[in-house]
């Protein structure tokens, strides 16, 4: 392990010294380029050298060398991406997906013939050469891989030809950029069994120093150095603690990471280089990755270019807890997502309509519901409008309708009133399906709540989390890689740092805690019909998982212990099922019972309940005398 630490540092200085070298000749004539100009020309050089590490790896594994020399050309080569990585994703994210995707199949859900894509790239090559080296055997593979990263590096070569940058748009990639290393990189997300997460962190804010250093004799003296002091400072302790068993991955968000983002952000701000203005699910002009206020729920809506108003939002909140929207006037969507318990119900499957049985699964939380591309455990739909009509009509559920509740609140003068002032209709018109769905959705996201001890201490504030907490963050972050499916900052499986999809995991879940059967719920496929996705549900967030018992899809799991160790086993393929599109690796974590302990007092540092017990309303609106029996309805109705 020391060698390979001390070839990776080796590796990495000189990548570094390579992008020092980015100025003009002093001895040529033509005019200097621009900076944006200077970062197209580093990103031209970095791919070519990509391409010419790929095919020393190509020739050592051709030629049969040793283990330990393929492993180095293996390393150098991910090195070498990582400095590719910066614009490569911005500006070709599928071509730097098919070079450094996950090492998993897929089928494309358009694909009605279902067939399983293969996975290729560097992270396919690494089980190649992690953790025991490939039998000879399957060199014949290795080097079919080698030929597609090839053909991949070549797309990128060609769509690099075409590129104009901006000054914009650079800062904007290299912002993204150490979000990237933050989220993905840092938590071995693409590198789930090599040991060089640290040191491809270190070669990627060493390109993220490279792409801003040209506009930095722009700068103001102090301003200069307060980057590159953030730049010295980060890239210091990364070299300083290379192995990634044992970084502290909690130290270097809070310290330097976060720090650098602000930075970054104050320089874009003193060279007069706007964000860009359209709505995202992470702000373009957020100041860092956990900033307040860092995340846009709007973005994640049908249409982006009109956020809520106060007043939809809080008409929503009254139609959330009025039963009238029920089929039999007595159940609200607060029936079964409660406020004091996070917007959950406490049961492992809600009560269904009129208290015939339960439903199909599991009440998830709403809090930070509107800050995910999909929505219910299969993610059947991508909006929260639909999902309300969704649940309105379900006879489990609400056993009513959109169409029946528009009705309905149209005979109630308050409820008129109150639609006239949030969609600025006139008094007398009728309530609409469409305004219904969107006052409810509106309200749904106004659940985000960002502000628990975990982003508190990200911010600066070092109180926030005692040492049990901060020892857990380190195990959830490295060891348990918790981190490679709930992605920071949001902690569900929306995807940083671009934040446009929502994954879903087979984790190979029991129907009951000690019974060793699967779970008979076909998840994703019962949505998509595609059998790859049996038992695959949605990541959700773990933000508020103190508040959210029992556990999982079907609520197996009573208490945190009870996940932490199913988790800790390796799922149901590591309880020995056999689920042959298991997402979850199958191998046992080995947590130690206090890295158990401590893993379940950072997830109780996730909790942030602000303000919830204002959620409820005091009173609802009425109804006419005709309807008079409607106005002894209690709010939140009855479960």
């Amino acid at each position: 392990m020391k060698r390979a630490l001390l070839l990776l540092t080796s590796a990495l200085v000189l990548i570094w010294a390579s992008c020092q070298r980015t100025g003009p000749s002093a001895a040529t004539s033509e005019p200097a380029p621009t900076p944006a100009g200077q970062v197209l020309g580093q990103y031209h050089r970095h791919v070519a050298q990509f391409d010419s590490v790929v095919a020393v790896l190509q020739r050592a594994v051709a030629t049969g060398q040793p283990a330990a020399r393929q492993r180095r050309a293996f390393l150098v080569a991910r090195l070498a991406w990582k400095r590719v990585e910066l614009l490569a994703e911005y500006y070709s994210p599928s071509t730097a997906k098919a070079l450094n995707g996950p090492a998993l199949g897929e089928v494309e859900e358009f694909d009605q013939q279902q067939r399983v894509r293969a996975p290729e790239g560097l992270q396919v090559l690494e089980t190649y050469f992690y953790p025991a080296l490939y039998a000879p055997a399957r060199r014949p593979e290795v080097l079919e891989q080698l030929a597609l990263v090839h053909s991949s590096l070549l797309s990128l070569r060609h769509a690099a030809d075409g590129l104009t940058l901006t000054d914009r748009h650079v800062f904007d990639a290299a912002r993204l950029e150490v979000f990237r290393v933050m989220t993905l990189g840092l938590t071995g997300f693409d590198t789930p069994a090599s040991p060089g997460a640290v040191a491809e962190a270190a070669a990627a804010l060493t390109t993220v120093q490279a792409t801003v250093a040209p506009y930095q004799r722009r700068l103001p003296a102090p301003a200069a150095r307060r980057l590159a002091a953030r730049f010295g400072a980060a890239l210091g302790y990364l070299r300083r603690h290379p192995d990634a068993a044992r970084f502290d991955r909690l130290t270097f968000l809070a310290r330097y990471a976060e720090p650098l983002s602000r930075q970054l952000w104050a320089t874009q701000q003193a060279l007069g280089i706007p964000a860009f203005p359209e709505t995202r699910a992470l702000r373009a002009d957020a100041p860092s990755l956990f900033a307040p206020e860092a995340f846009e729920p709007a973005a994640f809506a049908p249409s982006t270019t009109a956020r809520p108003v106060l007043a939809q939002v809080a008409l929503g909140r009254q139609l959330f807890f009025d039963p009238v929207l029920s089929g039999n006037s007595s159940r609200s969507c607060a029936s079964c997502h409660q406020p004091a318990r996070a917007f959950t119900d406490g049961q492992a499957r809600s009560v269904a309509f009129g208290g015939r049985g339960a439903v199909a699964r599991n009440a998830p939380t709403l809090l930070n519901a509107a800050l995910q591309r999909t929505q219910f455990h299969d993610g059947r739909v991508s909006f929260l409008e639909d999902q309300a009509a969704a649940v309105l009509a379900n006879p489990t559920e609400m056993h009513g309708s959109m169409a029946a509740a528009a009705r309905l609140l149209t005979r109630s003068p308050a409820y008129r009133a109150a639609f006239a002032r949030a969609f600025a209709a006139a008094p007398a018109a009728p309530v609409q399906e469409a305004q219904l769905k969107a006052a409810l959705a509106a309200y749904l996201r106004s659940l985000v709540r960002l502000n628990s001890p975990f982003d508190q201490y990200l911010r600066g504030d070092t109180t926030a989390l005692g040492p049990a907490a901060q020892r857990g963050a380190n195990v959830f972050l490295g060891k348990a890689k918790c981190a490679t499916c709930h992605f920071l900052p949001l902690f569900n499986g929306t995807v940083p740092p671009g934040f446009e999809r929502t994954e879903n995991e087979v984790l190979g879940t029991l129907a009951a805690p000690n019974r060793l059967r699967l779970d008979a719920d076909p998840g994703r496929a019962g949505a998509t019909g595609i059998q790859w996705q049996a038992h695959a549900f949605k990541t959700p967030t773990l933000r508020n998982i103190s508040l959210t018992a029992p556990y999982m899809h079907q609520g197996t799991y009573r208490t945190l212990a009870e996940v932490v160790e199913f988790y800790n086993q390796g799922g149901g393929a590591g309880r020995g099922l056999t689920v042959p599109n298991q997402t979850l690796p199958p191998d046992p974590l080995h947590l130690t019972p206090r890295e158990k302990q401590d893993l379940i007092v950072f997830l109780h540092s996730l909790t942030d309940t602000t303000g919830l017990r204002r959620e409820t309303p005091r009173q609802l609106p009425t109804f006419p005398t005709e309807l008079a029996h409607l106005n002894q309805r209690p709010v939140g109705g009855r479960y």
